[in-house]
């Protein structure tokens, strides 16, 4: 599967702010079968802190929702669930879990409401969403070296245009 815009921003994230050393896109749990069916969107793997990222990403820009609210939670709800399940069987030696869920737009109300409730989520939604942006964006705009993350070099690029 191609790597989303949307994962490149959150691995841009990982990589320059949070100080990983791996980021891996598309995770998929081995061994095949409905269960190998789930990805992880983003997994980033910081070894000085002995922290392991495990990002769900979903890139709505006209707002989060699978076919209605109820729906949705239950999908962030199950998707978290399979955050937690790799974690455990093949990032145990991590000595701390983070679990993300990141989306630029999500309704303000049930949805938001709800996804708080989800134990051990961080949320990275709508204004916090934002601020991580910008973030990038002022670190974009004092760097040249290309970080390897295509999201990150564009922000370079828009950062350095003149005249």
């Amino acid at each position: 599967m191609l790597t989303d815009i949307g994962e490149f921003i959150v691995g841009a994230h990982l990589q320059l702010i949070e100080g990983c050393d791996v980021i891996d896109y598309n995770a998929r749990i081995p061994g095949g079968g409905l269960k190998g069916l789930g990805e992880l969107d983003v997994i980033g793997l910081n070894f000085e802190t002995n922290t392991a990222h495990l990002c769900e990403v979903t890139t709505h820009i006209r707002g989060l929702l699978y076919k209605d609210s109820k729906t949705t939670i239950i999908k962030i709800k199950n998707k978290h669930e399979r955050q937690k399940e790799y974690a455990k069987e093949r990032l145990g030696n991590f000595k701390n879990h983070k679990f993300m869920f990141w989306s630029p737009v999500v309704p303000v109300g049930y949805i938001t409401e709800n996804l708080e409730k989800i134990e051990r989520l961080e949320l990275v939604i709508n204004g916090e969403y934002k601020k991580r942006i910008e973030v990038l964006r002022e670190l974009a705009s004092k760097t040249t070296h290309d970080a390897r993350n295509p999201f990150f070099r564009m922000l370079q690029i828009m950062e350095h245009l003149r005249e």
